[in-house]
């Protein structure tokens, strides 16, 4: 499989197996970042289909679009987070052309995971790899800044967030490290901030499986990006869309009646979400799961493609007669 900038897709076979996007049909990419899982959509459903691709980050986004484009199938790029999905794709410009109305999409991916030229970039600020600003912002052009938002949060609350989306049993020891020196001079480089959390580590950073600064960069990014409130936002709107498509004769809603829904997750948090949310549409009747268990990459994939360790793909089907089992 082609790699553009050294981008792979992760589940791309998973993915494609479990949607199975049919000729025709109508797509959403959520998180289009390079391009990966964009592409092999937009072949699946061909000129006939419509591929819709969403990202924060409008350079990502510009190069997915033109490298699904390039299929011969339509593609329409929005801009924005995937929070906004549902009334992007029901949107008077998300028709098929001039006076046809909007039809529901038939296909929805959300990878929650980010492209591999944001982490690499030290100027975007994701990694500690390479010294650079303290940024994290999946789209720089708005939003509060890691340094920014170090430079306010009170103690506790850094501490409290690091433990609860990082994960990591020294938050609180991480975060007075930071508070401290944030009063002789603002944290500005991504650094300052690794050479913080390593000094909070004291001897133990040398016994670490994992770089000290890991789960503090982690936590920060989900903060900066809202990472969570946006998931939770997407999983409303496929609960209302899951609610129309599974109702006979309501008002047709943004997902049709069938419809499938991917989310890859890699946090922990994500996915519990994603199991929650999913597993309540069951219940409902309203939905019914593809898949019962995350489904995991390989020891091929991982060998590739070592982000994909800890990736994590759910699955749901939409609509009456499907939760039915009819």
């Amino acid at each position: 499989m082609n790699a553009p900038a050294g981008h792979l897709p992760v589940l791309a076979k998973p993915v494609m197996d479990l949607l199975a996007p049919a000729p025709g049909q109508r797509v959403l990419d959520c998180t289009a970042g390079r391009g990966g899982h964009a592409e092999l959509l937009a072949r699946a459903v061909g000129p006939a289909g419509h591929v819709f691709l969403m990202d924060r980050d409008a350079a990502n986004l510009a190069h997915a679009t033109a490298r699904a484009a390039a299929t011969g199938t339509p593609v329409q790029g929005i801009h924005g987070s995937f929070a906004g999905c549902e009334r992007a794709v029901t949107a008077p410009s998300a028709g098929s052309g001039a006076g046809l109305a909007v039809r529901p999409v038939d296909r929805v991916l959300a990878d929650l995971g980010f492209a591999s030229n944001q982490m690499d970039d030290p100027a975007r600020g994701f990694s500690f790899q390479q010294d650079g600003p303290l940024d994290m912002r999946l789209d720089p052009s708005q939003g509060e800044s890691a340094a920014e938002l170090l430079a306010r949060m009170p103690e506790r609350d850094l501490a409290d967030a690091i433990f609860r989306l990082g994960e990591d049993p020294f938050a609180r020891r991480i975060a007075r490290v930071i508070v401290d020196r944030r009063g002789s001079a603002p944290l500005r480089t991504t650094g300052q901030l690794a050479s913080a959390v390593v000094s909070a580590y004291g001897p133990k950073a040398r016994f670490s499986r994992m770089h000290p600064a890991t789960r503090t960069f982690m936590a920060l990014r989900i903060m900066v990006n809202d990472e969570l409130g946006a998931l939770a936002a997407l999983l409303d709107a496929v609960a209302r869309g899951a609610r129309s498509a599974g109702v006979a004769g309501a008002a047709a809603g943004w997902l049709a009646p069938g419809a499938r829904v991917a989310v890859i997750s890699f946090h922990s948090l994500e996915d519990r979400m994603v199991k929650h949310a999913f597993a309540e549409l069951e219940r409902l009747g309203v939905a019914r799961r593809i898949t019962r268990k995350p489904v995991e990459a390989d020891e091929a994939e991982i060998r590739l493609n070592p982000r994909s360790r800890s990736a994590k793909l759910r699955v749901i089907e939409v609509g009456a007669e499907i939760a039915s089992g009819r």
